[in-house]
């Protein structure tokens, strides 16, 4: 009740401040039209800003996708090798965002602004890597080291890029409705990047595609010709397996270039902290136990991590349930289409009903469908009904986070006004999070199906394999989506809290402003 009346006194005192001002004759009227032209936010640079987000999205899937069979049946790498690659490139990946938002956390203001650089420095390097990746190198003992080297690179290089893009959100506008708009669109193209990876790299690689080789021989005097045809049946394929994952790695490449300059030319930063100019330095404990520190930040990430492990649990075991890749790839497709298609939806339901309800009816939405998975006779078409289904969930699990850190952030700013500038941290460590998800639905998966006895390649599985895809697709999900609900029930930040908080920082900022102008007009005065 204080803490409301005190925000009252404040904002009545304030314009009279400015009344007051104005009835002495200082013009600081003409800083007005200035101001709402920098806080308002075109749908340009929403689109602009929503672009931005797609180099990651379309390189992640592309490396997910067909990174492993690449290092497998391209670099003809030993599986245990290519094993190796992927789980330090992934740990280190998931090891770099936490120190890399804390290192954009110190980075000075720039007349680009504070994140805007280093998108803009990151961008060419993590493209040159990223083609790297794709290419066989003409060594052969130090074919490991090369794609160690620049797997590991390309994901810091990205990090830098995705981490500064992700914590952009807070700065291209102080309007609460602007930024959740903003995030709508670039959630929109995210998902749409997901479906261009798969598209882009499969279309071009799968047009490298040649005959299998004939092993059998009719006669013994025709051995030595068919060998000859083999192995120029094996040059040719090999040539042109490499030739495709490099075009296609170009081909990425450009669109990632693309983005990241419709992004600088398109979206303009704005310095919106109040105050931040002056502030300090903290060390990265310090940085990390004020971040974790704070329960609404906690309570998000927890609650979010548990959906985000339910689908995608429930998704990564579908794969193994439809069996055929063509299946796989259309069901993905329909997935990723209905999320695109019901993203705008979502984005007007929570304007119009809140945050907190959007989570409780969109998140549980799946979950009908989850357990009509094991209640009816395996099919295609039921597979693209869930696939279809779920889509619209996941499109709210990809949605409301990104919506609601902005909240989370602001809330720590009111509770913090003497710590300020930890965007960067916060959002880092939810990508750090997502990833955790990531790795330990493919780890539990593995392991529950390597436990019950899954064989590989055989079409019949038995009754303890079948019964442990029955539990990782419907039953195990389910029970992650109902505890993420429990924990984000203690979620405190509803829409009553948004708009107090947004009020306290547009006084805050409005306070900062007029005592910039006064400091700037003293000279006068005092003459």
């Amino acid at each position: 009740m204080a803490r409301g009346e005190g925000a009252e006194q404040f904002s009545s005192g304030l314009l009279h401040t400015a009344k007051t001002v104005n009835q002495d004759g200082i013009k600081i009227s003409k800083l007005s039209p200035q101001q709402e032209r920098k806080r308002a936010l075109t749908v340009w640079s929403k689109v602009c800003f929503a672009i931005g987000g797609a180099p990651y999205q379309i390189t992640a899937t592309a490396l997910g996708f067909f990174l492993q069979i690449f290092l497998l049946d391209v670099a003809l790498l030993d599986p245990l090798n290519a094993s190796v690659i992927l789980f330090v490139g992934r740990a280190w990946d998931a090891v770099t965002d936490p120190a890399i938002g804390f290192l954009v956390s110190r980075s000075p203001w720039t007349r680009h602004g504070r994140m805007m650089p280093w998108i803009l420095v990151s961008t060419i390097p993590a493209v040159l890597c990223y083609f790297l990746i794709w290419v066989v190198p003409p060594i052969e003992q130090g074919k490991i080291m090369w794609y160690l080297l620049f797997y590991c690179l390309f994901q810091t290089l990205q990090t830098c890029f995705h981490v500064p893009y992700s914590a952009l959100t807070m700065f291209i506008s102080n309007k609460q409705e602007e930024r959740d708009s903003a995030t709508a669109y670039r959630m929109t193209v995210e998902v749409l990047g997901t479906v261009i990876g798969t598209a882009v790299q499969g279309q071009i690689v799968g047009m490298a595609n040649t005959p299998c080789i004939n092993n059998t021989s009719p006669t013994n005097s025709s051995n030595h010709s068919v060998h000859g045809n083999n192995s120029q049946l094996l040059d040719k394929k090999v040539f042109n397996e490499r030739l495709a994952y490099m075009i296609a790695s170009a081909v990425i490449s450009l669109i990632y270039v693309l983005c990241a300059v419709v992004l600088f030319f398109g979206v303009r930063e704005q310095d919106n902290q109040g105050g931040l100019k002056a502030q300090k330095h903290v060390s990265f404990q310090t940085g990390l136990r004020l971040v974790m520190g704070h329960g609404p930040y906690v309570k998000l990430v927890l609650a979010f991590l548990f959906t985000s492990l339910a689908f995608m649990l429930h998704n990564m075991v579908m794969r193994f349930c439809r069996g055929s890749n063509v299946n796989n790839c259309l069901c993905d497709l329909s997935s990723q289409l209905s999320a695109t298609f019901t993203i705008p939806m979502w984005q007007w339901f929570l304007c119009r009903f809140g945050k907190k309800t959007a989570v409780y009816i969109g998140i549980p939405w799946a979950v009908p469908f989850m357990i009509l998975v094991v209640c009816v006779k395996s099919s295609l078409f039921v597979s693209y009904i869930v696939s279809i289904a779920a889509g619209a969930s996941v499109a709210v699990a990809f949605l409301l986070p990104w919506s609601m850190l902005p909240d989370v952030v602001d809330d720590f700013k009111v509770q913090n006004p003497t710590s300020q500038g930890h965007e960067a941290i916060f959002y880092s460590f939810y990508v750090f999070f997502t990833k955790f998800a990531s790795g330990v639905s493919l780890g539990v998966s593995t392991l529950a199906l390597s436990f019950a006895g899954y064989v590989t390649g055989v079409c019949v599985q038995s009754d303890s394999v079948n019964l442990t895809l029955k539990m990782l697709v419907s039953a195990a999900p389910v029970s992650l989506i109902a505890l993420g609900l429990l924990i984000f029930k203690t979620y405190p930040i509803n829409e009553e809290c948004r708009q107090y908080n947004n009020k306290q920082l547009q006084l805050l900022l409005r306070n900062e402003e007029q005592e910039s102008e006064m400091e700037a007009l003293k000279p006068d005065i005092t003459a």
